[in-house]
């Protein structure tokens, strides 16, 4: 019987000002922000249709109504993004598979993995186009497998991949997904996930421009 990871998300309360700032302009902060959310809505929404042992939200901020039921909320720890994903693991018992809140077209199929069967891994990737890694899956959730790669660089990614292997896991990889940073990659997104919340976000604002 292949065991169930817990699934987190890292994810920042979408507040004007603190979230999706790459977005401003041609956003306003209150646009960005309300994009944020809608992202984050549609991400959790996902997870939350997904088979997991666990659900997590590992969350810099306070709850909000985006929040769907099912979830523990834990707070981020201090740190650089390196130490705060190597914090989320820490607390893992099981297998675990974590997300960010950038990819809102992300669906259910693409979360469920599986670490132990005829195909096992160790560890699951999943590239962004932009260098970084969208999806980070591990058998074993050892923090120091994270701490000390250089986050939020063009080289990110592949840093991170190959201290994976380094350490002598077998990665198999998910697809390369797109990060939502700036307005065209908002645009993009919205146009691979038509239906859902951030799409939706996206559009009303669009009209309201006109």
């Amino acid at each position: 019987m292949t065991a169930l990871a817990e699934l987190l998300v890292i994810a920042k309360e979408p507040r004007p000002g603190r979230v999706k700032t790459r977005l401003t302009p041609p956003f306003t902060p209150e646009d960005a922000a309300g994009l944020a959310e809608a992202a984050l809505a549609d991400t959790l929404d996902a997870v939350a249709q997904t088979p997991a042992a666990r659900r997590t939200l590992v969350l810099d901020g306070t709850p909000g109504p985006w929040l769907p039921p099912g979830f523990d909320v834990v707070p981020q720890c201090a740190g650089g993004l390196d130490e705060r994903l190597a914090a989320a693991f820490a607390s893992c018992t099981g297998p675990a598979l974590l997300i960010g809140m950038d990819t809102p077209q992300v669906t259910p199929g693409l979360l469920t993995v599986a670490f132990d069967g005829p195909d096992g891994c160790d560890a699951w990737f999943g590239p962004a186009l932009d260098g970084g890694f969208w999806a980070l899956g591990l058998a074993d959730p050892d923090p120091e497998l994270l701490r000390g790669v250089p986050m939020s660089t063009p080289r990110t990614g592949a840093l991170q991949r190959a201290r994976l292997v380094a350490a002598g896991l077998r990665v198999r990889d998910l697809p390369a997904l797109r990060d939502v940073d700036t307005a065209d990659d908002a645009v993009a997104v919205a146009a691979e996930a038509p239906r859902g919340r951030f799409a939706a976000r996206l559009a009303r604002r669009a009209a309201a421009a006109r």
